[in-house]
């Protein structure tokens, strides 16, 4: 009993540690961490949640470990981070690049085959968009994040800045 007490602390204390590691990583890099913003930032999201849970429940790995490897998945985000913000190329290697799936009550048949959705996943999307009729819709656009952006409203409303909303949006 005692054993099982004291396996129960460490893992508290454990989790603590990361825990306030993370906290302190986040303050110090950014929220941006653990945005949705592209895959890659998706998959530094999924690497911190195996680091952690590897460090909690692996006898094999210690928590010190485990907080230099959240160090290290912190570190190569920053510095992506900067890279993408001062060079093209790596932001265009490391981005997703929105897609136009509609334009206004026209569906970009094209665009859809290239985002691999298909007509019912993009009515489904207008439905969660409480979409009435085609008519409404300004524009659809698959967003960095893989998100559904429908942009819709009176047929009788303001005109769409396309080149605002649409800005880098592939079309």
């Amino acid at each position: 009993m005692n054993e099982y007490i004291s396996e129960l602390l460490n893992l508290a204390g454990s989790a603590v540690v990361l825990l306030v590691a993370i906290v302190v990583i986040t303050r110090i890099v950014g929220l941006r961490s653990f945005t949705k913003m592209s895959g890659f930032d998706f998959a530094l999201t999924v690497a911190t949640g195996s680091i952690v849970a590897s460090a909690l429940l692996s006898p094999d790995m210690p928590v010190l470990r485990g907080v230099a490897g959240l160090v290290m998945i912190f570190a190569v985000q920053w510095s992506a981070a900067r890279l993408r913000s001062s060079f093209e190329p790596v932001r265009k290697v490391i981005d997703n690049t929105p897609l136009l799936l509609m334009k206004g009550p026209h569906i970009l048949e094209e665009n859809l085959l290239a985002a691999r959705m298909t007509r019912s996943d993009l009515i489904a999307k207008l439905r969660e968009a409480n979409v009435l009729h085609t008519g409404q819709v300004r524009a659809v656009v698959l967003e960095t994040t893989g998100d559904v952006s429908v942009l819709h409203g009176d047929a009788d409303g303001p005109a769409l800045d396309w080149d605002m909303m649409l800005d880098g949006v592939r079309r």
